[in-house]
């Protein structure tokens, strides 16, 4: 009896200590962090800055596998269905939270993961080609209202984070604007800067060097703050649309139940790694907002993401074609 209480009392205190030395171990082999887009994105870019500084902290590999498809819908279920070991995580964008309106998914994009860490975010800026008679957001809406139907939009393609926006643009002002989708931002920034569409909202990535040069024209950035690449752009909230937002976000993912210990433990060293003086610099010379967020700021983020581009979704028609 006295050895069977013995033992008794041993498992538990083995089952107590499992978390830290979990964390204190964790981890012990490469991490594969899973991006669901083609290489030479914004998701991409900022998954390799991430992983060769978390490389660097961890003492392990963190393995970039760019899985892209299925607007991101490929890569992402194979990171839902992995082990929740902390080994396989996904870095997931604005189509994590768009999907949910356009597609059956093979997985519950809130359920099916658990948070690790909100890197940053990417606003939106709403540029106009300089023959548009409007250097304000007000002036912007003026010129619509008194052409319906006549001013048009381009985009990276139908259902995208730049369409939503066009959309939540004309749908917060009550504007009447035609959507022109492209096969990505590219083919479209070549036709607003020749005059062929009338604006457009992107990254201030490719578009910034053409304000500068004056061969666009910036009117405001879809975010809660100013960028700190561009601090005299009014954000549209301060423009007269309160509480508009449009922007993709870098937020890794694991899949569900994954430790707490190694969820802590990944999260630090991400933040850490966000933190870094030249990881900032260059996100902000990228025209991101660096976060460095926890795990429920990561999920919270992603349930607001989904609860706003669905009504926009619904309100405008737009299916997945």
């Amino acid at each position: 009896m006295q050895r069977y209480a013995r033992n008794a009392w041993l498992t538990a205190l083995a089952l107590t200590t499992c978390p830290p030395v979990l964390a204190q171990s964790y981890p012990v082999k490469p991490i594969r962090l899973v991006v669901p887009l083609a290489p030479g994105g914004g998701g991409d870019l900022v998954s390799r800055m991430i992983a060769q500084k978390v490389s660097e902290q961890i003492g392990q590999q963190v393995i970039v596998d760019n899985r892209p498809g299925g607007s991101t819908i490929i890569g992402t279920e194979l990171v839902a269905r992995a082990a929740p070991d902390g080994y396989t995580l996904v870095m997931a964008t604005s189509s994590h939270g768009i999907n949910p309106s356009l597609h059956k998914l093979p997985f519950d994009p809130v359920k099916d993961f658990t948070g690790v860490a909100f890197i940053a975010t990417s606003p939106m800026m709403l540029t106009v080609h300089p023959n548009v008679p409007a250097k304000t957001l007000k002036e912007l809406i003026a010129v619509a209202k008194a052409n319906p139907g006549k001013l048009n939009y381009g985009s990276s393609g139908n259902a995208s984070i730049v369409h939503l926006a066009g959309e939540l643009f004309s749908l917060s002002a009550n504007l009447k604007t035609v959507h022109i989708p492209y096969k990505g931002t590219g083919p479209a920034l070549v036709d607003l800067l020749g005059g062929q569409i009338d604006m457009m909202f992107a990254s201030p990535v490719p578009t910034l060097p053409h304000v500068k040069n004056g061969r666009l024209r910036a009117i405001a950035i879809a975010s809660q703050e100013r960028l700190r690449a561009v601090p005299d752009l009014p954000t549209m909230a301060e423009s007269g649309l309160p509480g508009f937002e449009a922007a993709t976000y870098f937020i890794v993912l694991g899949p569900a139940s994954i430790p707490t210990a190694v969820v802590t433990k990944l999260n630090a060293e991400i933040v850490k790694a966000a933190q870094l003086p030249e990881i900032r610099d260059r996100l902000a010379t990228e025209g991101a907002i660096v976060v460095a967020g926890t795990p429920q700021q990561a999920i919270t983020h992603i349930e607001n993401e989904i609860a706003r581009w669905g009504k926009v979704v619904k309100a405008a028609g737009i299916t997945a074609k």
